[in-house]
């Protein structure tokens, strides 16, 4: 494995292990401590012996042509003309060809050449013997013209809204027309640590004002555009800021869909209910088809104070999605309401209710006004993943990242429209706009062998069947006694009256953009199986389940708009002499320990799934893994890379061509007692913890990880 150079000695610091083995810090500043709270869903839902008796393209080929027509369509509303060599990549004659699907990409067996980067605790990025990786962007660089020089002693919120948000999570590449040397990276940026920013910083209650306004400024999403580094896969920000943008919390949006306008979106600055302000806790995301990025709102509940002075009738829907209304504000709060009140429900109480939602964005139009989609419901959402069915309709499938919460799925209304042209640009921007939103309800063929421990089945594997509840068709209501409105701003309430199943933590879920089979990261349930809550099924076998499992879903009949499926647990993580792991009945004796997996991507070829985990439970740092879907290695988990002590890998984006593996290195050092002065980690650059986009690519130049 390639170690680069330790940099100064760091103070001895353990990892003090809390809820899935994460920090104290982490729990604070990334959730705002929910696992100390009830579990949100406290619904009657079936979870044990409930057997349902109801019975491609690929997206990176549809996504580069797709691309190029939104930089055509985004270059004319510029004021740009669209035949700009350096914009669409036509080579100056006006026509612009279809991209070409992948079809050359170089196919293989599905097996992985690389050798495995064993568990570690170094404070640094790890990569296999043969590759090195870089720095592409991190806390603090420059983003828009006119951003400054990054100084930890001397930040300001106009700064920060003009360079790279602070813990970066999701990474989406995106084509830059033809150029096969440019590309335009989008970042989410979840969360802040005001404890690793800011000197001396205590709590939001005494927080200096400019502290609270450059941690607001922080969050949201950076889009950046990339050059490669010669002929290589490394990747750096280009000189060329044409589609450079920051998006935060102080950014103004537009309700699409149904419960655009609902009464339950309006606030006083907002007598509509139409332009909701901000973007907060933007986890994992997705690259579109047609050339934009979708990005999900998280955990929004905890920048709220004052659930305490709601009204009675309101703090239910509140309490569903963890929001405290027991007192005005916990201990911890980052106290955004001191700097704009509408963070207090007591004075605002629908203002939550603007957040929760899946983010479109459109990177090619750097004026263009994000949007937030109603149809595709409000819950935690990790992130949202598209794929056009055979007909046209694009499906977007959900997680919501909660302890017994549920996995989603939306079929468009309108169609695809193929081609460049202003009309097509502009249906396929609409796509998301209507359609219908279902929520999964498993079944089982083993449920009276489930007995909580993780013991395999007696036919040698977890699986069963299950079928897409609708919830919303257009503008009907199929749940009985809530509206269109109540079902898309109150969707988890709308699921737990349809009795969907209650998974462990649904993330990243993901269609393969090659086989259409959906992907799922179930990261953990440590209460699964405690008193009074849901026990051990068959798709989440284990009480206590600390490690987490993948879900392999097949729609039916290979159709993504199918409203029954199929599914299997091709890997049940932990470590592998746990005799609770499963890796699709490959040897355990050769896979690499793998712990919490949160998101997931496929490289070009559809063989391969790329995990990123969270919280490793197994005395390691988090990292990246592959593992063949296909093949006689199917379930042979390898770890690609790691990241510094106390981070979170996230991401992961493996590039069309297959020479770059991109990752963003999430809050490097967030362990209880560091700080600026007193880091755990010194990553990137020898001082103290910043997270940053890191891209990782074979020295030889050959394709990564085959």
């Amino acid at each position: 494995m390639t170690v680069p150079e330790r940099r100064r000695l760091l103070p001895l610091f353990t990892k003090d292990v809390r809820h899935a083995n994460r920090s104290s810090m982490t729990c604070r500043f990334r959730c705002g401590n929910a696992c100390d709270h009830p579990v949100p869903n406290q619904s009657g839902n079936e979870y044990l012996g409930d057997i349902v008796t109801d019975a491609v393209a690929s997206r990176r080929g549809v996504l580069r042509a797709g691309a190029i027509g939104a930089a055509v369509f985004g270059a004319a509303a510029a004021g740009v003309a669209s035949a700009t060599p350096a914009f669409a990549g036509d080579g100056g004659d006006g026509e612009t060809p279809q991209f070409a699907t992948p079809e050359g990409v170089t196919e293989n067996d599905g097996r992985l050449t690389f050798r495995a980067v064993p568990p570690n605790t170094i404070d640094a990025v790890i990569t296999p013997n043969g590759y090195d990786h870089a720095v592409v962007i991190e806390w603090g660089d420059k983003v828009v013209d006119g951003a400054p020089d990054f100084d930890i002693d001397n930040q300001s919120a106009r700064a920060q809204k003009r360079q790279f948000g602070y813990n970066n999570d999701f990474v989406g590449v995106l084509p830059w027309g033809y150029d096969e040397d440019r590309a335009l990276l989008v970042a989410n940026h979840e969360y802040t640590n005001e404890v690793l920013m800011f000197r001396g910083y205590t709590t939001g209650d005494v927080a200096p004002l400019d502290q609270i306004e450059i941690a607001m400024a922080a969050h949201g999403m950076s889009v950046v555009g990339l050059s490669r580094v010669e002929d290589t896969g490394q990747w750096k920000p280009s000189r060329n800021r044409r589609y450079n943008r920051r998006i935060h919390v102080g950014t103004k949006f537009e309700f699409t869909g149904p419960a655009r306008g609902s009464a339950l979106l309006k606030t006083a600055a907002d007598t509509k209910g139409t332009t909701p302000v901000g973007t907060l806790n933007n986890c994992s995301g997705g690259v579109t088809p047609w050339g934009t990025v979708l990005s999900g709102e998280e955990n929004f509940n905890q920048y709220f104070t004052g659930g305490d002075g709601v009204p009675a009738d309101q703090k239910p829907f509140l309490v569903r999605y963890g929001i405290d209304t027991g007192k005005h504000h916990a201990a911890d709060n980052r106290r955004f309401d001191r700097v704009e009140e509408r963070f207090d429900l007591t004075k605002h109480p629908h203002e939550a209710n603007r957040f929760g939602w899946i983010v479109e964005i459109d990177p090619y139009n750097p004026d263009s006004t994000p949007r937030k989609h109603t149809a595709l419901g409000r819950f935690k959402h990790e992130g949202a993943n598209a794929i056009l069915a055979k007909d046209g309709r694009a499906v977007v499938y959900m997680g919501d990242d909660e302890r017994f919460d549920y996995m989603y799925k939306f079929v468009s209304e309108r169609k695809f429209a193929k081609g460049n042209s202003r009309k097509a640009r502009e249906n396929n921007l609409r796509l998301l706009e209507s359609g219908t939103l279902y929520v999964a309800k498993l079944g089982y063929t083993s449920a009276a062998e489930i007995d909580g421990t993780g013991k395999l089945p007696a036919d040698g594997q977890f699986n069963g069947t299950g079928r897409w509840i609708p919830l919303v068709r257009g503008t009907e209501s199929l749940v009985p006694g809530m509206s269109v409105e109540e079902i898309l701003v109150h969707t988890r309430l709308a699921g737990d009256a349809v009795g969907a199943t209650k998974m462990d933590r649904p993330e990243d879920v993901q269609p393969n953009p090659k086989t259409g089979k959906i992907y799922a990261a179930l990261t953990n349930n440590t209460d699964r199986g405690k008193p009074g809550k849901a026990a051990a099924d068959e798709a989440n076998p284990r009480n206590l389940n600390k490690h987490g499992q993948i879900i392999e879903i097949t729609e039916d009949n290979g159709e993504q708009t199918s409203e029954t499926f199929t599914w299997d647990l091709p890997i049940v993580c932990g470590d592998p002499k746990d005799p609770s792991t499963f890796f699709a009945g490959f040897d355990k004796t050769k896979v690499s320990p793998i712990s919490c997996p949160d998101n997931v991507a496929f490289d070009a070829s559809g063989k391969n799934l790329w995990i990123s985990t969270d919280g490793n439970q197994l005395g390691a740092n988090d990292g990246l893994f592959a593992v063949p879907l296909t093949g006689p290695e199917r379930g042979f988990v390898k770890q690609f890379l790691s990241v510094p002590f106390g981070a979170e890998t996230c991401g992961p984006w493996v590039t069309d061509d297959t020479k770059s593996v991109f990752v963003a290195v999430q809050h490097p050092g967030e362990v209880t007692g560091a700080s600026v002065d007193n880091p755990a980690s010194t990553w990137p650059n020898g001082d103290y913890g910043k997270p940053a986009v890191v891209c990782a690519w074979r020295i030889d130049g050959r394709d990564v990880g085959v």
